[in-house]
């Protein structure tokens, strides 16, 4: 969700049997003429590591990946939008995340528009309002001259494509692709499939506050510049998704500033790291609030949201999320400051339990890192394989495992879990998690177990 940290020591002993497994060895029942059969798996992933970037953290082992399938938020995006985030940064390999962290800087710079003001509790009023019941417009500087002559809008851009925000400051509608690893261990486009989520009907009809006209009174009054501060996971285990998302706000700041920037002034971004770790980013929110930031756009990971929310609210700035899909989100308190682009889990649930049971599984373990987005997650996922009829202690089998505390933590160790799962003789795994993830894909191939391509 790279600035790769680049792969990590790996906490287990990968025999060299474990190590060419995808050439046939491995350890299991015995087939023909005595050799040892490998248990065969289908391998998934989440929106946490489904990406191009993710086959770094393997190392030299990245050909586990060939042939892993999952799903993560992600709108069509057209080709023209593709080639801009490349001229912003050409080494981007993935795209997950990128059209909702462009529209979360876009969503807020327009509602700090209408609002005539800076100020971060009169930004939040307007912002489920730019993308509901207004003049529908298509680009940030077209809502921004309309923001300017007072007319309310309904923006609709990169991943806000359907349907406008939820009461709760949420996407009503979402887009999900499935996704494939290739042999070549990088997602192989031509097999990437897109289904729409939600539902249109849940979007917001609450009228926002009256927008305000541009006038040099209204300018002077304002309090501008505005102030976005970075939030993102630069570093830690999510940091290989930060590449895509970094490059779309640098995209969105431009097109904001040259369509004329907010109420006269071009928009100012204040860089800053969520460590994919609640200590650095309650740091990074308190040297933010220090500097005067308005919005902060951020966090990566739902579970550093929750962590900094108190400090979000004490100090009443706005916390804009591109990436925050923890369903518990929708109803925590936060004082109506708590927006994100990122559609809840529920719909990821749904479309996670399809593709494992429309390729056949009779016996599936669903691995979580052991946080709000790893748990939350699991449990939608367990809630709609159960709800298919699907959910015996026969037919599936829940793990979790401690993601390390910080950069210098121990690596997880999945060595014990990993022979759980081949003992409970599992032909699919779900691994929901970050760029850590990688150790556990690595402990299931030390345990015997081969992926099937």
């Amino acid at each position: 969700m790279l600035v790769s940290r680049g792969p990590r020591p790996v906490a287990l002993t990968v025999t060299a049997c474990a190590a060419l497994l995808l050439a046939g060895c491995g350890s299991g029942d015995e087939g023909p003429a005595g050799e040892a059969t490998p248990t065969q798996v289908h391998l998934y992933g989440s929106d946490g590591n489904m990406q191009n970037s993710f086959a770094k953290e393997f190392g030299d082992q990245a050909g586990l990946l060939r042939g892993m399938k999952g799903t993560t938020p992600l709108t069509r995006l057209s080709e023209d939008f593709k080639q801009r985030l490349h001229r912003i940064d050409p080494k981007l390999s993935d795209y997950v995340y990128a059209a909702e962290s462009y529209d979360a800087v876009a969503i807020t710079a327009i509602a700090a528009q209408l609002a005539g003001t800076t100020e971060p509790t009169e930004i939040a009023k307007h912002i489920v309002g730019v993308t509901n019941g207004g003049e529908r417009c298509d680009s940030i500087a077209r809502c921004l001259e309309l923001a300017r002559d007072g007319v309310d809008v309904a923006y609709r851009g990169a991943s806000l494509t359907r349907a406008g925000f939820t009461d709760a400051g949420e996407p009503s509608t979402a887009s999900y692709a499935t996704l494939h690893f290739g042999m070549d261990s990088q997602l192989d486009e031509g097999k990437t499939e897109f289904l729409g989520a939600g539902d249109e009907s849940a979007a917001s009809v609450q009228k926002p506050p009256a927008p305000k006209r541009q006038t040099p009174q209204v300018v002077r009054t304002s309090g501008a510049p505005l102030k976005l501060g970075g939030l993102l996971p630069r570093t830690g285990d999510l940091a290989l998704a930060y590449p895509p998302m970094a490059a779309a706000v640098k995209l969105a700041l431009k097109d904001v500033n040259d369509a004329g920037g907010v109420l006269g002034k071009d928009v100012v971004w204040i860089d800053g790291d969520d460590g994919t770790n609640p200590a650095i980013a309650k740091a990074t929110v308190a040297r933010h609030v220090d500097d005067g930031v308005h919005v902060i756009i951020g966090a990566g990971g739902s579970g550093i949201s929750r962590a900094v929310l108190p400090d979000i609210v004490r100090a009443g700035v706005v916390l804009f999320s591109p990436s925050n899909t923890d369903a518990g989100l929708s109803t925590v308190e936060d004082k109506g400051l708590y927006f994100r682009t990122a559609p809840s889990d529920i719909l990821q649930g749904r479309a996670l339990a399809d593709m494992i049971l429309r390729d056949g599984a009779r016996k599936i373990a669903v691995v979580a890192r052991k946080d709000s987005y790893g748990e939350g997650l699991q449990a939608h996922v367990r809630a709609e394989l159960e709800r298919a009829g699907h959910g015996g202690p026969d037919q599936l089998k829940l793990f979790t495992y401690e993601p390390p505390a910080g950069q210098d933590a121990p690596p997880v160790d999945f060595t014990a879990g990993a022979q759980e799962i081949k003992q409970f003789g599992a032909d699919a795994v779900l691994v929901i998690g970050y760029g850590e993830s990688a150790r556990v894909i690595q402990a299931l191939a030390a345990a015997g177990m081969s992926i099937d391509q």
